[in-house]
């Protein structure tokens, strides 16, 4: 509860607020005023904490709103059936889903298999890349789903990625997710985001569950 400044009415601590309000909003729309680029964005969800493809798809969902057209590539979680996945199907016009993964490593023990799994997956990405240049892109947002997971192992070549990303299409948004981003990922990205775990259930015992992790 808010305690009233001593001598002044409710309605002078309004008049007061209102007009601190309205310095804030002077200030802010000064500042709008100087962002004039419009670009691509690469943008980066990494981080321990639960919550990375999450944020992707949530990004999709505001894109296909927006009328955008969608290319999705999964480097892991390919034999997963993921609720999003069930979604975004009923919108085959604008959204291309490839996925390729064949699971975490732990799963599959073959690494030779993993590698080709993962480089079958980026020439697809690089595809989707390429198809979105011209006159007539084919795509406006790219979502490159637990990459970072087959570059911390070195299934790829961390440099040529991180090239072809940043000689993408001047307009082509790219959102790459998965934990232990590399450090030359988030020096050319333009936005980061790290998710940081306080508190997940798995740690007391609960295991994950359909609609929340998948």
């Amino acid at each position: 509860m808010k305690i009233k400044e001593p001598g002044l009415t409710e309605a002078e601590i309004n008049a007061r607020a209102n007009e601190k309000a309205k310095k804030r909003k002077e200030v802010r729309d000064r500042m709008l005023a100087t962002k004039t680029i419009e670009k691509g964005l690469l943008m980066v969800h990494t981080g321990k904490g639960k919550g990375k493809s999450t944020a992707a798809f949530g990004l999709v969902t505001r894109a296909i709103g927006n009328g955008f057209r969608v290319g999705i590539v999964q480097f892991v979680k390919g034999k997963w059936q993921t609720g999003e996945r069930v979604v975004l199907e009923h919108f085959p016009d604008q959204v291309t889903i490839k996925a390729m993964g064949e699971g975490f490593t732990w799963d599959t023990q073959d690494r030779a298999r993993d590698i080709a799994a993962a480089q079958a997956a980026w020439a697809e990405a690089k595809r989707m890349i390429e198809a979105s240049r011209g006159e007539t892109p084919q795509y406006d947002l790219l979502v490159f789903d637990e990459l970072n997971i087959v570059l911390r192992y070195d299934y790829l070549d961390l440099a040529e990625v991180v090239e072809t990303l940043k000689a993408r299409p001047s307009q082509l948004h790219i959102v790459v997710t998965g934990r232990n981003a590399k450090p030359e990922l988030i020096e050319a990205a333009d936005l980061v985001t790290e998710m940081t775990e306080i508190k997940h259930p798995f740690q007391a015992g609960v295991k994950a569950q359909k609609g929340i992790e998948f």
